[in-house]
């Protein structure tokens, strides 16, 4: 999604207004779990005072990510808000302050902002909500199982039976 310099100043003290959709599926071969993610939609605008453009803009679409129980893909919906600073100033340092970007040229690309707000909203995990697939999942292999505390009874692991009559000594002594 790009921007021309000229067309952002003709806008003059009105907001330049932006709806589109962008393709973001690079973001698919990055080392992330994004599996697949749709073009997104993009719609906000863009004010500019002097040699400062600021974007108001917000970010929707669906990423498929996988289940963290299952590995089943999850469609994960979502919605961001954000808002990007740039400079057009030939004086701007890239160092005075980290959050306005500084254009180079006449076009300002905010695709790269777009994609990093985007990572920002992966979550940590997702679980899938279909039933099916939940009662279809692994609870135990060689050597593991799920252990939930609805199926704990409290059973206790025959290594440590002896630290077990430790803490009975203990109860008693505290009732006595």
């Amino acid at each position: 999604m790009k921007f021309s310099l000229k067309k952002l100043k003709i806008s003059g003290s009105e907001p330049y207004r932006f709806d589109d959709y962008v393709d973001v599926s690079e973001l698919e071969d990055m080392n992330n779990d994004i599996r697949k993610i749709e073009p997104v939609l993009v719609k906000g605008y863009a004010t500019m005072q002097g040699d400062q453009i600021t974007f108001h803009f917000s970010i929707e679409g669906t990423m498929i990510l996988p289940c963290a129980r299952t590995l089943v893909d999850v469609p994960y919906p979502f919605k961001v808000d954000a808002m990007e600073v740039f400079s057009a100033s030939p004086y701007y340092q890239e160092e005075d302050e980290s959050e306005i970007h500084p254009i180079d040229g006449e076009m300002l690309d905010l695709t790269p902002y777009i994609k990093e707000n985007v990572l920002l909203e992966v979550p940590f995990r997702v679980f899938s909500q279909d039933k099916e697939v939940q009662e279809n999942a692994l609870t135990e292999g060689e050597g593991w199982e799920v252990v939930s505390e609805k199926k704990s009874d409290n059973k206790i692991d025959p290594r440590l039976k002896k630290l077990q009559s430790l803490l009975e000594d203990n109860d008693e002594e505290e009732n006595q």
